[in-house]
């Protein structure tokens, strides 16, 4: 009878245990803890992005169309006296004058100077044509020639003489004016021919003009 109660009694605990045992291979596993920090960013990709710097563009210079046209005498600036050797109370010799800017396709110069400050209205003191194109300057000094030995020709001025003849007011301070054209063409004319004879030979053929202005008074210079 011992025996048998005994037999039970174990037959008990090992049923206890196996269902024990059984239970816990039934039962879910424990939940892991939720991770609630931010993910951690690398180094590098908190860095910005450098973006590309783009130069402004200059803008290019303007192209110049036509040259600078611009007449200028070594002895005299625009605006001021003339030297006494070069009017009719001194030497009476033509200025020494240059010149720079013509077109390219200048056939020919022109030049006149005159005086628009005369008691009797404007005054021509020199007419000079058919410079060559390609020239760049006149001498001092020039002779009182109907041609020269380059070509050019000089025409008659207000006193009736070919080629120059210096300022010579009466009274005053007056205004001379050296003024160039560059033709495209070539004048068929004489020693005979005035200001206004070439003034209207020439028309419709000036390419560029351009003047030089120096003053002289009565008293000299």
């Amino acid at each position: 009878m011992w025996l048998k109660r005994n037999q039970f009694v174990m037959m008990l605990g090992s049923l206890l245990l196996i269902t024990a045992i059984i239970s816990g291979c039934q039962s879910e596993p424990a939940s892991k803890p939720v991770n609630t920090e931010p993910p951690t960013i690398p180094l590098e990709a908190t860095k910005e992005v450098e973006q590309p710097v783009i130069e402004p563009t200059e803008s290019p210079e303007p192209i110049q169309s036509e040259k600078e046209f611009i007449i200028t005498s070594e002895v005299f600036l625009e605006g001021e006296p003339i030297p006494s050797k070069y009017a009719c109370n001194g030497d009476d010799i033509s200025p020494p004058l240059a010149w720079s800017g013509a077109p390219d396709n200048t056939t020919s110069l022109v030049l006149i100077m005159d005086d628009p400050d005369a008691p009797v209205g404007m005054w021509v003191h020199w007419v000079l044509f058919n410079i060559p194109g390609n020239a760049t300057a006149l001498d001092v000094d020039l002779p009182a020639d109907a041609e020269l030995p380059d070509g050019s020709q000089q025409g008659t001025n207000s006193w009736g003489r070919v080629g120059y003849g210096g300022p010579c007011p009466p009274s005053g301070v007056h205004r001379y004016y050296f003024k160039l054209y560059a033709l495209d063409t070539s004048l068929t004319l004489d020693e005979s021919a005035t200001k206004e004879g070439v003034l209207a030979a020439m028309e419709g053929h000036i390419l560029m003009e351009t003047e030089l202005m120096g003053t002289y008074s009565a008293s000299g210079g």
